[in-house]
Parts: C-alpha cells; structure tokens; sequence
C-alpha cells in the first residue's frame, strides 16, 4: 500500500503485526512494505512467528521492500536496504523497488524541506543507483530488482543503461478500472516488466494526498451491478480485473473482513464482455498524483505515460 508517512504513524501499534500475521493464515505470500512506513519492525515480527509456527517457510513468502527518495545516492543504498533486513530480521528481501525516481536530498530526515517548507531535492543518477542495487543482488542480499512510479522514459533510462545486468522485474504503479494504465501496461508487457498495482480498490477520500476531483471507484454503478451478479463485492471484482488481466494487486486493510474478504476471487471469473466494459471505466485521472514533487526534474507524471 501507498501510505503517506504522516498516516503510518496514526496506525495504532500492533496493527500491522496482527494484520500480517492474519493475511499469511488466509493465505497471503507477498507482502509490500517500506522502510517508510514504520512499521517493518512489526511486519518482520508478523512473519518470523508464521515462520517458526509452521505456517509457511521462508521461501513461500514474497516481501517487496522500497528504497526511499533520501538514500539515491549509490553509497546509501546498501546501508538503506540493511536498515530494513535489520528491522526486518530477515537475511534476504525478494523483491527491493526503488519507490520513485525522484532523489531527495540524502540523509535521515525522509522529507527534507527548507527554511520555507519547499522539499530539497537531490540530483542524482537512475543509472548510478540502479548498478548499486545490482551489486546487492549480487551479494544475496535482494532476490530480484524493481522500480515504482518510473513513467516509460524512466524504465527505458534504465533498460538501454550500458553494461545493465539486471534488469527491472516489476514497476509498481497506480492502477484501477479508473485509471487502467492501457500504455505503460502494454510497454511494460513488451519489456517482460510485471505491473503492481498499489491503490488497486482506489484510496481513501483524503484530501491532503488524494485526487478528489475522482469519484469513488467502488460505489461505481457497473462495478455494485457485476458484483451482485457474482455474488461478490464491488471490490473484488475490481481486484480480480486486474489480476485477470496480469497485474498484480497489493490491497491495503488492516479489517480482519476485508482482509479475508480482498483473498476471495480466485473461486470465480469476469467474462470478456465484462472485462471490457470495465475497463472502458478507464478516466484517466490518478487518485495519487504527488503534485506536492511535482516540480522535481524527475517527477514522473507530466509525460503521457
């Protein structure tokens, strides 16, 4: 789940741990976390006692971890990725995303700002970064290598880098019927780049972070009609589209309901006609926009796609 940090800290502690430890007994096996969140210390604790209780093996859990905007540089990003197997307890992550391509300045305060509140930005190198992830893959440490929110000029900086010996495996990226991702969908199939789709049920309704201007996705007329056909909830048919149509979904809940209830759609199937239907919901319009970065010289959605 995309989560501002300011809304991590008024998750009351333990959630996180209660929440992962229930979602690996549904039957949950990649978890997306960040070092940003706050809360790997109680992920990692989450999946160690599932662990140990025979629940699950270390290799039948995928956990996703990000590097953040303030470790770019590529003497950081080791150390970055550390602090969270520390957290963690855990000797390896399976996937590790740089989460945006936008460099902060570099250091522990993770939104550094001026006298006057502006964000300090950081120039720094994609490719620069990239290669000092490669040498973690190297050293065992990462299974595989992702970006988030790279627009297709952005992963193309990275695929035609010189010399490149991994390369990305996912991009982790906004996506519901609302905003459908058609383009970078396609080019990211051509390229063998898995699409994760984060805010999959689209997001909560607040306005220091969301796009109100989008209406709320799951009280869309189609998608209340399909699932009452189905039996199900509007947001599990707007999680088995996209998982249908080879986009991986990573739903954010800390409700015991919901979170059973985001694991039911492997019992039933959305039909072509409405698979199309619902993807000509698409508007086009980003619940996530992150304009408060968007005068960063990376800032990855002004481009088309």
């Amino acid at each position: 789940a995309l989560l501002p940090v300011s809304k991590q800290d008024h998750t009351p502690k333990g959630t996180a741990y209660e929440s992962v430890k229930l979602a690996i007994e549904v039957g949950y096996r990649h978890i997306d976390g960040a070092l940003v969140y706050f809360n790997e210390h109680e992920v990692g604790q989450a999946i160690r006692e599932k662990i140990s209780d025979g629940t699950v093996k270390r290799e039948d859990i995928f956990y996703c971890g990000k590097l953040w905007n303030t470790f770019h540089p590529p003497e950081l990003v080791r150390p970055a990725l550390e602090r969270t197997l520390k957290t963690l307890q855990l000797d390896y992550v399976d996937l590790y995303i740089v989460e945006m391509p936008t460099a902060f300045k570099p250091g522990d305060t993770f939104y550094p700002r001026d006298e006057n509140g502006k964000y300090i930005y950081h120039d720094t190198d994609l490719c620069a970064t990239w290669e000092a992830l490669e040498a973690c893959k190297d050293a065992g440490i990462i299974k595989s290598l992702g970006v988030s929110n790279f627009n297709k000029r952005q992963l193309e900086l990275i695929l035609n880098k010189p010399g490149l010996k991994y390369k990305p495996v996912s991009n982790q990226v906004e996506c519901h019927p609302y905003f459908t991702q058609p383009k970078l969908l396609d080019f990211c199939r051509q390229k063998d780049i898995v699409i994760v789709g984060y805010s999959p049920l689209g997001t909560s309704r607040d306005a220091s972070w969301v796009n109100l201007s989008c209406p709320p996705l799951l009280e869309d007329e189609l998608l209340v009609s399909i699932a009452k056909k189905y039996n199900k909830s509007p947001a599990q048919v707007v999680l088995r589209f996209n998982v249908q149509r080879g986009v991986v979904v990573i739903p954010k809940s800390f409700s015991p309901v919901r979170i059973r209830e985001n694991f039911q759609i492997f019992d039933f199937s959305l039909s072509d006609a409405e698979m199309n239907a619902i993807e000509g919901l698409n508007k086009n319009i980003r619940f996530v926009e992150l304009l408060m970065w968007s005068d960063h010289p990376e800032y990855p959605f002004h481009d088309d796609y």
